[in-house]
Parts: C-alpha cells; sequence; structure tokens
C-alpha cells in the first residue's frame, strides 16, 4: 500500500511535533508508518495498515466499534505518554472537516516554528517542552511568541534565552488555561 502521510499517524497525531521526530543520530523516528516503526508492532499499524490497508484509523468503516481506538482516544484525553495527546481529539475534527492535506500544510508550519525554538532557545532540556507548545498554543500565538523571544533575548546566553522563552510560554498557558507538561 501506498502511504501518503507518513508523518500523520494512524492514529491521527502529528509526528513532526513528537521529540523522537525532532531527535538527531539512532534515537530519531522518522513517523509511525516508516519501515523501521511497522515492525514494532504498534496495534494500530497492525490493524490499520497490515490488516485493512487503510492509512488511518478514522477512515476504517468499523472505526466507530473500535474499542481500541475509543481506548486510545480517551485515554489521550487525560494523559500522555512520550508524546502529547492533548490535541488528538481536535486534529481528528479538523482532518475530517478539512482534510488531510490541510492538516498537515497545518503540522509544516508548527514544525517549523518549533524548529525554531530548538534552535535558538534549547538548552538541551527543553525539546519535550517545546514539542507540547508547538502542539497546543494556536500557531498566532506560537509565532507572537517566537517574536516577542527573539526580540527580547539579544545578549543572552543560551539558558537564559531558554528561560526566557519558557516564560512567555508559560505565561499564554496560564492566561489560556494550557498543560505544557505530559500528563501522567
Amino acid at each position: 500500500m501506498e502511504i501518503k502521510y507518513p508523518e500523520i499517524g494512524i492514529c491521527g497525531l502529528s509526528c513532526r511535533l513528537c521529540p523522537r521526530y525532532q531527535s538527531k543520530g539512532k534515537s530519531r523516528c522518522f513517523g509511525c508508518k516508516t519501515d523501521s516503526r511497522m515492525v514494532v508492532g504498534c496495534p494500530f499499524i497492525t490493524c490499520a495498515l497490515k490488516k485493512n490497508g487503510i492509512e488511518f484509523c478514522w477512515v476504517c468503516e468499523k472505526n466507530s466499534a473500535c474499542e481500541k481506538w475509543k481506548r486510545r482516544r480517551e485515554f489521550g484525553k487525560q494523559h500522555d505518554s512520550f508524546k502529547c495527546y492533548q490535541t488528538l481529539e481536535n486534529d481528528i475534527s479538523s482532518i475530517r472537516k478539512n482534510g488531510v492535506s490541510k492538516f498537515e500544510q497545518l503540522q509544516k508550519i508548527r514544525e517549523q516554528l518549533l524548529k525554531e525554538m530548538l534552535q535558538d532557545f534549547n538548552d538541551g532540556r527543553s525539546k519535550s517542552y517545546y514539542c507540547i507548545a508547538a502542539a497546543v498554543l494556536q500557531i498566532d500565538e506560537l509565532k507572537e511568541t517566537l517574536t516577542k523571544a527573539k526580540r527580547d533575548c539579544t545578549g543572552l546566553g543560551i539558558k537564559d534565552k531558554s528561560r526566557l522563552l519558557h516564560s512567555i510560554l508559560d505565561e499564554i498557558a496560564d492566561q489560556k488555561n494550557y498543560c505544557l507538561k505530559l500528563r501522567k
């Protein structure tokens, strides 16, 4: 089967905003539909790709009755694993309403903003935090945050730049009631 969207997870997550996707070296993941991930045995990969020959759970004719997908989505409303699931339901709704191509375009914008955060403000300990922020905040909020942080960071070392960006993101999170940490 031809995979058209390798960076969009079978269950609806954006691989582009995952810390493992943004890693360098051997631990890097190139998306859940790449050969290296398909041999791992994720239940969604096994069911959707291998058994049903479909790329996404939401296109399956059995999706409304699928207990596996329902449990993942319910779990994702309150908890995260190594990746942020906070936006999963909204992402699936957006894909259903606007199509996968439009969703992918938005994820590419989010990824570019994430890459700017990682390049200019990562103190070596902030990748997961920035990945969550890139997934949770609205795109215009991310752009405004980066503009402000870049304007205010002149002459700062990387640790202070990271603290500055964290404080701006935390302020927005407090105002909008966003959670910028993994919910375990």
